[in-house]
């Protein structure tokens, strides 16, 4: 029996092409006006070329979603990359648009985001890690404006922020639950005045929820000054323009902003650019660069966070509201082992066959799959197949999908690459020319609070929301600030339905308690946090950081 590859040894024998070949695929000329090379494999496209291309027709949009999560893994982005790779193999030209990884993960317990197997992106190592800087440009801008923050009152405090009423904190990428909450201005007169402060990890930035909505760099420039920072004694609003930091903060984002450009272990082209997560903020790639993909391609397969509940909801009433785009279908991921787990199987007991803990767990499919029809959208499951799926425990599962009135299909891309997903390609195809009434779970006009209402009881089948005296008066609040309209972004775990990660399947009736609110009034959305949820992640007992290194080889062993 041959030897299993891992990941990384994948990616290392890959057979890339230079980014130019790639680009020419997708029509964009080898010039220096269309894009900037960012070494061999990756590229920048520049978005004077982008705006030249307003007047193509756009392409169809395929979303990818997936069951809630469990350690037994779903491979949504392996997915997404296998579905773009079988597109292309029937003949479609496609593009798939992904978010880009965070240190956070990739060093903690989730590992990296680039695919699995022979549905990965590539350059592997480089996308799992520093990639083109732009995470490191979105930290850096986010802490210019909290260092100008401390530096105005310092100087005198002009503006009159009240320092007990600061609610800009700082970010890294990276999890670390001692910077969660800090006292900052320590040491003496010449330091500043002492006050509490805290660090979220970077993909839970407002700025970096900015810099995946704005459409371009004015707009990223006036939702940056209209971010909420602080408040004086009187509660009035300071905004990051009132520190006139929306103008260097740009500058440090002017060239992140363009998406960039790797390609598939099939030197397919694809789009990485963005990656809030979905559990604590909205967890969709740029518009811009989703935008730019229906431009260039008559298909584009992009992903939402974690399972539908939280990354497909967010994705379609957040993104596509504030965008106007609109998916053709969606395709949720599931496996046969997960759905084994929500029916009350141990990881380490996945192995063995067992069809009646599959039909448990199945009402997890169904959950989803009923939540994204009241979208009004066309869905299909792609089967992510493993090697101990039993033909009894496959055809449980299709037959289960076909009552439901959706296909399902076994996919083998993770072992086979864009050949094993080309049964899921040409439905999805079909899906995409059928006549869908898209539309949001709720109207931009309905109060705050029953926003929340309407997605804790239609999309987590909660009984009721629980918000104290004081958050109800927050968003009463925002509503007279003329914040009404916004749409709502829950950060809650993404293990269940519910805010209790250990309730697996389809659980209905729980509460869901709100724990605080805030304004995100530069990305025009407003987070309600939810359970135990962390905007700042701990690292687990034994992170992956333990076992990455490099060998005698200078190679980099570990990252998965």
């Amino acid at each position: 029996m041959s030897e299993v590859k891992s990941d990384i040894q994948i990616a290392r024998e890959a057979k890339m092409q230079p980014i130019k070949d790639i680009l020419a695929k997708i029509n964009v000329p080898d010039e220096s006006s269309a894009f900037s090379p960012m070494g061999r494999h990756i590229a920048k496209i520049n978005l004077e070329y982008l705006d030249g291309l307003k007047s193509k027709k756009d392409g169809k949009l395929i979303l990818v979603t997936a069951i809630t999560p469990t350690p037994a893994g779903e491979g949504k982005t392996t997915t997404s990359v296998g579905l773009n790779d079988g597109l292309n193999k029937i003949g479609k030209k496609s593009i798939v648009c992904l978010r880009e990884p965070s240190l956070g993960p990739s060093f903690g317990m989730k590992g990296g985001a680039a695919g699995g197997g022979y549905a990965q992106v590539v350059p592997m190592e480089q996308i799992n890690l520093h990639f083109t800087g732009d995470f490191h440009a979105i930290t850096s801008a986010h802490n210019l404006l909290s260092a100008l923050i401390d530096n105005h009152i310092y100087w005198g405090n002009k503006l009159n922020i009240d320092v007990r009423r600061i609610v800009w904190k700082r970010v890294m990428d990276m999890n670390d639950r001692a910077l969660r909450s800090i006292n900052i201005n320590l040491g003496g007169v010449a330091n500043g005045f002492p006050r509490e402060d805290g660090f979220d990890i970077t993909v839970a930035s407002e700025i970096m929820a900015i810099f995946c909505l704005a459409n371009n760099l004015e707009d990223l420039e006036k939702r940056i000054g209209n971010i909420t920072v602080a408040y004086t004694r009187d509660k009035k609003p300071i905004f990051a323009k009132d520190l006139k930091a929306e103008g260097p903060m740009t500058v440090l984002l002017k060239e992140a902003i363009r998406p960039n450009v790797t390609q598939t272990l099939e030197n397919n082209p694809a789009i990485i650019h963005g990656g809030p997560f979905a559990n604590i903020a909205h967890g969709c790639n740029s518009v811009i660069a989703t935008k730019a993909g229906l431009k260039l391609a008559d298909y584009v397969v992009t992903e939402a966070g974690f399972g539908a509940d939280l990354g497909a909801e967010k994705f379609l009433d957040i993104k596509c509201r504030k965008s106007g785009l609109r998916p053709s279908c969606v395709v949720v991921v599931a496996t046969v082992r997960a759905l084994k787990m929500h029916g009350g199987v141990e990881k380490e007991d996945l192995k063995k066959e067992n069809v009646k803990a599959l039909e448990a767990g199945l009402v997890n499919l169904e959950r989803h799959v009923q939540n994204l029809r009241k979208f009004g959208l066309p869905v299909t499951v792609a089967v992510n197949s493993f090697i101990n799926d039993t033909e009894n425990e496959i055809q449980t599962l299709i037959k289960f999908a076909e009552r439901m009135g959706v296909k399902a299909f076994m996919c083998s891309h993770w072992a086979n690459g864009g050949e094993g997903t080309k049964d899921l390609a040409t439905e999805v195809v079909k899906l995409c020319e059928e006549k869908s009434e898209f539309g949001f779970l709720y109207k931009d006009d309905l109060p705050l609070f029953k926003k929340i209402e309407k997605i804790a009881k239609e999309i987590y089948d909660a009984s009721e929301v629980v918000a104290d005296a004081k958050i109800r008066e927050q968003l009463k609040n925002f509503e007279k600030e003329g914040y009404g309209n916004l749409p709502i972004c829950v950060a809650k775990t993404q293990y269940s339905f519910s805010t209790d990660p250990t309730l697996k399947g389809a659980p209905s009736g729980h509460i869901l308690p709100i724990r605080e609110i805030r304004l995100s009034s530069g990305a025009e959305f407003i987070v309600v946090v939810c359970g135990a949820i962390m905007t700042m992640p701990g690292l687990p007992k034994v992170p992956a950081a333990d076992s990455i290194k490099l060998n005698e080889k200078g190679e980099i062993e570990g990252l998965f």
